[in-house]
């Protein structure tokens, strides 16, 4: 009668450590082949590790093209050396690039953030304020006010940033070495603060005509020069200064703790991480400032738009304040850090 049990033989060949996916066979005598090879239960590989392997060899390829052009271009226009006549040139030159066609992009945004600041019931939502307006005035219409966002921002450029890097160098060379690797963040403001108060002079009367066009209809001047002509000197600057000192200080202090929680140096990483922890750092550096400086935003555009003739600056403020109070200080904020951390982010 068989047995309702297994034998002992055929638990050794269920439970045998031998792969799971192949039996072995047993010789006529019941031995097990001990010449059998063994076949292994998984292939040892990870996708991750994979990935990481070659996006580490695209990084290194990438960065060696980018060395490659860098000595090809320093060879032809000659090595700049750190704070040389050259290098704030070079700076100046990087300000124009990074702040006139950035600023110029988003003009479309801008068009709708101001005049919604001017006047909360106007649209309901960008989407339906750039319908709108395309439909009265064509596509043209939408980029209202690119011309003076262009000129003004190219000069703001030059200066904010060829003025950072003097002033950076001026204080730190003030201040000792030491104290200025200690007070670091407290240089860069006031190094970015007086950048800006220098830079905020060339933009003001720019500025103050763009908000002009953007928030009157039709536009009260039909170019740039011919509107600084009209109203040369209107305030602008008080909004700026806070939202620069914010902009380059934060942007310091969050690129080096990114850095800080990352494995490595930032000088073991290639040039495509460094990219992307800039523009992380410049993002969240973007909405800081346009939560700092939001208020005197809203209150430029305010002013540009509707100050009377002959009224006094503090009266103008007291009147305009009266009518929107403080949650009226605030309209417009989600679009402006959207717009914001944009411009930030492509800029560094």
């Amino acid at each position: 009668m068989p047995s309702l049990f297994p034998t002992t033989g055929i638990l050794q060949d269920v439970f045998s450590t031998h792969s799971g996916f192949a039996h072995s066979t047993s010789s006529p005598s019941g031995n097990k082949s001990l010449s059998a090879p063994r076949k292994q239960r998984f292939l040892a590989w990870s996708a991750v590790e994979d990935m990481k392997i070659k996006a580490g060899a695209l990084s290194d390829e990438a960065q060696k093209e980018i060395s490659k052009a860098s000595a090809a271009s320093q060879a032809k226009t000659g090595q700049i050396e750190l704070y040389s006549a050259k290098y704030y040139a070079a700076c100046t030159f990087g300000g124009i690039l990074a702040c006139g066609p950035t600023h110029t992009a988003v003009t479309p945004l801008d068009l709708v953030k101001c005049r919604r600041q001017v006047d909360p019931k106007m649209y309901k939502g960008n989407f339906e304020a750039w319908g709108k307006i395309s439909r009265a005035e064509g596509v043209r219409g939408v980029f209202t006010g690119w011309a003076p966002t262009f000129f003004g921002y190219s000069a703001q450029g030059a200066f904010k940033y060829g003025g950072y890097e003097f002033f950076k160098k001026f204080y730190a060379d003030l201040a000792g070495e030491e104290a200025a690797y200690r007070y670091k963040t407290s240089l860069y403001l006031t190094a970015s603060a007086s950048a800006e108060l220098i830079a905020d002079v060339a933009l003001c009367p720019f500025e103050a005509v763009k908000v002009r066009m953007q928030t009157t209809i039709p536009p009260f001047a039909s170019s740039t020069f011919g509107g600084i002509s009209i109203i040369t000197g209107k305030e602008g600057t008080a909004g700026q200064i806070p939202y620069t000192m914010m902009k380059f200080a934060s942007f310091e202090t969050i690129v080096e703790a990114i850095y800080g929680y990352m494995p490595r140096k930032k000088s073991e990483y290639g040039k495509g991480v460094q990219t992307g922890v800039s523009f992380a750092g410049g993002y969240l550096a973007g909405i800081l400032c346009a939560v700092v400086s939001h208020p005197a935003d809203v209150m430029v555009s305010k002013l540009n738009a509707n100050r009377q003739p002959g009224e006094a600056f503090g009266a103008a403020i007291g009147r305009i304040y009266k009518d929107i109070g403080f949650t009226g200080l605030w309209n417009g904020l989600i679009i402006r850090i959207f717009m914001i951390g944009t411009l930030t982010s492509l800029r560094k």
